[in-house]
């Protein structure tokens, strides 16, 4: 059975948690951090993101970067813009978007899990990604990133936690520059906490890694790094727990530098072999499995996978993998998407517009658009112990860094 801890966490005075609260690390480049955080010297952006602080032309992946990480999280401590809970607590942390809520638990969950398959993943991770959370959190001594967890729906887990809710006064309550509202309650009774507990472990033989692979990889890292030198608080990570019936998984799209030697008309007609092509007259999104939009030359195209064209056992179903399989490997020569430096990833919340965006500016070649993974195909793909092509699934609303941080040193 899956093993959650409350835990003190590191967090920011409830009349500055809107001010310090930003948009997950991996969601935005440099860049984009630097405008999100600008005129705000409490965003977390300043510890996720630190070489916004530093000259533009610094490697992001420089030891400087995360040492400036870490002197701006003392800076907040020092400063008490952020704080440590005096007990152990668990959390409860609803996001509300476009009017649907989803509420979910965060907690420390055990490495030893991850690493025993108790907490199933279906996706494998990039090397360099890796290293560069193991740094973060090895260099500021603490586990910035939160792991997305989905767990099969317990009724009574779910009435605990709705009736903490329903009983106390939220400690967070605010609507975020992008119109989510995200509401936090501190759950620091330790009856209710350890009924919590002792359900999870009765109740949910399993996790599911819905988003943060990388995060719970490095944390495992992290803590053999650490080898008898660690502190106890590194045999867990940061994690929040959500129930399947709460979930959406939004499209993953993909873009492309090149056609692999191929001109636009010889790319596709090729494509024949296995889609039903047909060119359209504006941007696809495709609204059922085994459809794509391919957008290229300024172009749009709808693509209808042929039946011989791909199997249904739990990974080969996959759009994601049919994508790979008859035109990212056997057309593109891309084979390892982790990899390789020709293809780039899109999550669904920026839109097709992206897609048109990276194609037509002349940085990428050709755009694919697809249909999102279901959660039911997420829990079978880990169950059955397969591994999706990276970057799958994206879930919305994201969870904010900043609000809860779990110190491992």
């Amino acid at each position: 059975m899956a093993i959650i801890k409350p835990f003190k966490a590191l967090r920011p005075k409830t009349d500055l948690a809107k001010q310090v609260a930003s948009k997950p690390y991996d969601v935005l480049n440099s860049e984009e951090a630097k405008i999100e955080a600008a005129g705000n010297e409490n965003s977390f952006l300043h510890i996720t993101k630190s070489e916004i602080d530093l000259p533009a032309d610094i490697d992001t992946h420089s030891q400087h970067v995360y040492d400036k990480a870490k002197e701006n999280l003392h800076n907040f401590i020092n400063k008490s813009i952020l704080f440590s809970e005096e007990k152990d607590c668990f959390y409860i942390y609803t996001l509300i978007m476009n009017g649907k809520s989803q509420t979910g638990l965060v907690c420390v969950s055990a490495v030893d899990d991850y690493e025993n398959g108790i907490i199933k993943k279906h996706e494998l991770t990039r090397p360099d990604k890796e290293l560069d959370r193991i740094t973060h959190m090895k260099t500021i001594g603490a586990q910035t990133g939160n792991v997305f967890l989905a767990y099969q729906t317990n009724e009574r887990l779910n009435k605990e936690i709705e009736d903490w809710k329903a009983s106390h006064v939220p400690d967070y309550d605010f609507i975020a520059d992008d119109k989510v509202q995200h509401i936090l309650w501190v759950v620091n009774d330790d009856a209710t906490n350890d009924r919590i507990t002792k359900n999870f472990a009765e109740h949910v033989p399993f996790t599911y890694i819905a988003d943060g692979h990388h995060r719970a990889a490095s944390a495992a890292k992290v803590r053999k790094e650490f080898g008898d030198n660690k502190n106890e608080n590194a045999d867990y990570f940061l994690t929040t727990l959500f129930p399947s019936n709460q979930l959406s998984i939004l499209d993953y799209n993909r873009v492309v530098k090149d056609l692999n030697g191929m001109n636009d008309e010889e790319f596709i007609n090729k494509l024949d072999e296995d889609f039903v092509v047909e060119k359209i007259d504006k941007a696809f999104h495709p609204t059922q499995f085994h459809e794509f939009g391919m957008f290229i030359n300024g172009n749009w195209y709808k693509l209808i996978a042929k039946e011989n064209s791909f199997s249904i056992d739990p990974i080969g179903v996959l759009d994601v993998s049919i994508l790979q399989k008859n035109i990212l490997e056997k057309l593109l020569g891309i084979k390892d998407q982790r990899t390789d430096k020709r293809i780039d990833f899109i999550g669904g919340i920026r839109g097709l517009g992206e897609l048109e965006k990276r194609v037509n500016s002349g940085e990428m070649k050709a755009a694919f658009s697809l249909y999102p993974v279901s959660i039911e195909q997420l829990f079978a793909t880990a169950d059955s112990g397969n591994i999706m092509p990276p970057k799958s699934t994206w879930f919305e609303p994201k969870l904010r860094d900043g609000l809860l941080t779990h110190l491992i040193n």
